[in-house]
């Protein structure tokens, strides 16, 4: 558990500080090598390896932004090794009790995960995403701004400005409001029902002539396109359905376990649990 442990936090580690480095990576011009500690070489390769087996990474940060402070972990971790190592630790009674208990989970990890690649597939991936293809039902949204102050005197003053041209929405939506003035595209039950009444009752290129009041405060809307929803694209969903199918497939894979075992379970009396 300790192992996974180290794992996971030096992955977090990196998310955390990965793109705080501007510099680019040259340690692949020095024959692979990206550093050599008390005469033991750490590649580009195996930090690159590490990189690669972890999405959540990559989707946050460039292969480059990782390297620059991975090549810091590495060397750590290399010399904690090399410290261990002359201390004799892997003969060390704790070592081997550790290992003893890792065995075990490791046996399960590697278990799950190889009956879990074979049901997960780019098939399985394609079915599930043709099937939210074939039932999407498209909808009206919106690309909307908005100018948010506290009264409908504010309010009407800022339309009567828009009315004289005396300046553009965006400008008076960075002097008045009280809020983030894009809001991107949205379809009408994201937003409270006052808003979306009004939002989507304009036209394009128009805003909202008298104020729109809701529990925020009062709203100068204006609608900078309309279209029709469609399915996301494969490459948009396809790790979203891979980790859903990948849940899906623990829980069959746990059961089919459970109804093929003979299996009995006592409470803390002695008493016989009776299945479910």
């Amino acid at each position: 558990m300790q192992k996974k442990y180290i794992i996971a936090t030096f992955a977090a580690v990196v998310v955390l500080i990965a793109g705080a480095m501007t510099y680019k990576v040259h340690a692949e011009k020095n024959k692979g090598v990206a550093a050599v500690v008390n005469g033991e070489t750490v590649t580009v390769a195996e930090i690159k390896e590490v990189y690669d087996k972890n999405p959540q990474i990559k989707a946050q940060a460039s292969f480059e932004d990782f390297y620059n402070q991975a090549i810091d972990v590495a060397v750590n971790g290399k010399l904690a090794l090399q410290a261990a190592t002359a201390a004799k630790i892997q003969e060390s009674e704790a070592y081997k009790a550790q290992i003893a208990e890792m065995q075990d989970e490791v046996a399960r990890q590697v278990y799950m995960e190889q009956r879990v690649s074979e049901r997960v597939t780019d098939e399985a991936v394609q079915k599930v995403y043709d099937d939210y293809v074939s039932k999407f039902e498209s909808e009206k949204e919106i690309k909307a701004k908005h100018i948010l102050v506290e009264t409908e005197n504010e309010a009407k003053d800022i339309i009567a400005k828009l009315e004289a041209k005396e300046a553009s929405f965006d400008e008076l939506a960075r002097k008045f409001s009280k809020d983030q003035s894009d809001l991107g595209y949205f379809t009408a039950k994201v937003m409270v029902p006052e808003f979306s009444k009004a939002a989507f009752a304009l036209d394009k290129g128009a805003y909202s002539k008298t104020p729109v009041k809701t529990e925020f405060g009062y709203h100068i809307i204006l609608v900078e396109d309309i279209r029709d929803t469609k399915p996301l694209p494969l490459e948009n969903v396809k790790e979203q359905i891979k980790i859903n199918l990948g849940q899906q497939a623990v829980a069959e894979i746990i059961k089919e376990l459970n109804d093929n075992a003979q299996v009995e379970k006592f409470d803390l009396n002695g008493k016989k649990i009776e299945a479910k």
